[in-house]
């Protein structure tokens, strides 16, 4: 009986310690394959993300920079085979941008000038009125405006326009750089032709009004298509 219960309990310890010596196995086995999973799993890098800040960098420095940018990466997909056409089209769109945001640009600022150097023209008329009993300046060429209140219409009017066009300034510099960012970060994204849009220079007439000191001014049209 004795012999029987020692052998029962060394068949026990024998089984016991291997099958530790297995799960050890197993866990060292699972530890190595999370190591090479860890070693061997390659690293997402956001390739539209990282086009889409230089971009917009590049746009904020200069305006029309982050657009060239752009042009770049096309030549770049040319030059390395990535793609099997010269893509004409998208860089005579690239280049017709960077001409709207410069024939923009121009004339805004053309636009500003007239319009300030016109504010200070009626400005000087009245502070001269002002001084000298409501009489017309000789030296100027306002004086076809004898009523004063017609000199502070005209001069709020100027003053408006250079306001406005200050704005417009600063709307077509954001603008140059949204465009930038979202056609580098779209040129790693896959759009379907059903759902796209297309941003383009145009121009806004304004009737018989005058805005900016012209009848028609430049604009940035944005086309959905469903």
């Amino acid at each position: 009986m004795r012999n029987l219960l020692t052998f029962f309990l060394l068949t026990l310890t024998f089984y016991y310690a291997k099958g530790q010596q297995n799960k050890g196995k197993v866990t060292d086995s699972i530890k190595n394959e999370r190591t090479l999973d860890t070693l061997n799993a390659p690293k997402y890098v956001n390739q539209g993300k990282i086009a889409g800040k230089k971009a917009v960098y590049r746009s904020l420095i200069f305006p029309g920079l982050g657009q060239a940018y752009n042009y770049g990466l096309i030549v770049d997909d040319i030059k390395s085979g990535r793609v099997q056409t010269k893509r004409i089209g998208q860089k005579i769109y690239i280049i017709g941008k960077i001409a709207a945001i410069y024939g923009g640009g121009t004339l805004l600022v053309s636009s500003y000038i007239d319009n300030n150097n016109s504010y200070k023209r009626f400005l000087r008329e009245l502070q001269y009125r002002q001084s000298h009993n409501n009489q017309p300046d000789p030296e100027g060429n306002l004086q076809n405006y004898p009523n004063t209140d017609a000199l502070i219409v005209a001069k709020n009017i100027y003053k408006r326009n250079r306001e406005v066009v200050l704005i417009s300034l600063v709307g077509l510099y954001g603008l140059n750089v949204l465009d930038a960012y979202i056609t580098a970060r779209l040129k790693y994204f896959s759009v379907d032709e059903t759902l796209s849009f297309k941003i383009s220079p145009s121009v806004i007439s304004t009737g018989t009004a005058t805005m900016y000191g012209y009848q028609s001014v430049p604009a940035m049209k944005l086309t959905l298509r469903f």
